[in-house]
């Protein structure tokens, strides 16, 4: 799309490859520059013939000015599409810790290259809301509390590559991503894929990690739960204090939120019994001593400590307690989570829209993420707040993780 006016507008040459046609990314692409009042004119476009050959885009921009170009450019650099330019990424020193240049470029959480020393060179750690910081020939993800004096920051948005995850090419078992997010989805046919992508997760060397909200315990999904760790198809339990607290009030007293797990009925004096609960662990001097004097004999914290599997528990304002292990300073329990995240292939998340959020914003979108609960609005505000790859499942959490841990552990 041209017109003789281009000739006096601000122009652009731009590249995007990957699976631009069957992702969407070229719609999306073309929609952008129309909507910031730009026009394009497509100079070459190949098709990738196989499932893992790329397509190449390369197209001229227009637009009326300096300012719409630079916006237009910002929106089509998170699809993937960078300008043409040889030259390096360009830098600036920070001039105070926890202080980024005013140019600083802000990352997605999808694969990215920049150019430094005339090479291109993966970005590190990659997430969103992150600053790129390039040294002694690598480049990284930092957050912005972590900048230190004197890093060398990318800023503006030359010499940078972002390529966006295309939709599964393998049809195998995360193809039902496709669907979206529906209450209409049968239940057996997304436990018996989310329990392949387990099994290939855990083939390919990577992590499966639980983030799990105290729904989990409420809705009887605590004893699958701790079948699965028993069985080692969790490496990792992402929660708050809720679940900690729920979790052992259930083991040690037989009751949710002083309602009864046997028979849903209401225990006389039952409301404090999570009180209790804390207080029995404090007493024992926290939960693995709980685990190791014998008080605590079941549940998924039981069986974390005894199988070894590391669990992190983010406090809140409105914690009771809390249990001695809970992380009450945010940044700690931030970085905490952070590090069990390292080398995850696949995370479910259990009936937590909150402690989900957080944890898909510090994901880069390659790691796949099932999100189940009753509320079809958590999926999707999951999938809205940058975590494109989050498949939804709509359903109580505790039937599904029954089902699962039969379709893994029969």
């Amino acid at each position: 799309m041209s017109s003789p006016n281009d000739a006096l507008a601000v122009q652009e040459v731009v590249e995007a490859e990957g699976h631009l046609i069957d992702s969407h990314i070229m719609e999306q692409i073309f929609d952008a520059v129309v909507e910031y009042g730009g026009r394009f004119e497509v100079e070459k476009f190949s098709i990738g013939r196989t499932n893992s050959e790329p397509s190449h885009l390369r197209m001229r921009l227009s637009a009326p000015d300096q300012d719409r170009m630079r916006k237009l450019l910002v929106h089509l650099l998170g699809l993937g599409c960078s300008p043409v330019d040889a030259g390096d990424a360009a830098l600036a020193e920070a001039e105070s810790d926890r202080c980024a240049p005013e140019d600083f470029y802000s990352t997605t959480n999808h694969r990215t290259q920049v150019r430094a020393g005339g090479q291109w060179v993966d970005v590190q750690n990659q997430r969103m809301d992150a600053l790129v910081v390039v040294s002694g020939g690598g480049a990284r993800c930092r957050r912005l509390r972590d900048l230190r004096t004197g890093d060398r920051v990318v800023v503006g948005m030359r010499g940078i590559r972002v390529t966006p995850e295309s939709k599964e090419r393998d049809r195998l078992a995360f193809a039902f991503m496709s669907h979206g997010i529906s209450s209409e989805r049968q239940v057996e046919t997304a436990v018996r894929q989310t329990a392949a992508l387990v099994r290939q997760t855990m083939e390919s060397g990577k992590k499966v990690v639980v983030v799990a909200g105290p729904v989990v315990v409420h809705t009887g999904g605590a004893p699958p739960l701790a079948r699965l760790i028993r069985d080692g198809f969790v490496h990792a339990v992402l929660s708050g204090n809720a679940l900690g607290v729920h979790d052992i009030e259930a083991a040690l007293l037989g009751t949710s939120l002083g309602i009864r797990t046997a028979d849903g009925r209401q225990e006389e004096h039952g409301h404090r019994n999570h009180m209790r609960a804390i207080n029995a662990v404090y007493h024992a001097g926290g939960i693995r001593q709980a685990v190791e004097s014998g008080r605590l004999e079941s549940g998924i914290l039981f069986e974390c400590v005894r199988a070894g599997v590391p669990f992190v528990l983010a406090g809140s304002l409105r914690d009771d307690g809390p249990l001695p292990e809970t992380v009450t300073d945010m940044n700690q329990a931030q970085d905490a989570y952070a590090a069990q995240l390292q080398d995850a292939g696949l995370v479910l998340c259990l009936g937590s829209m909150l402690h989900s959020i957080a944890v898909g914003n510090m994901l880069p979108s390659w790691v796949k993420i099932v999100c189940v609960d009753i509320n079809p609005a958590v999926a999707t505000k999951v999938s809205d707040r940058g975590t494109g790859q989050a498949v939804g499942v709509v359903t109580d959490v505790g039937l599904f993780l029954e089902l699962l841990s039969k379709a893994l552990a029969p």
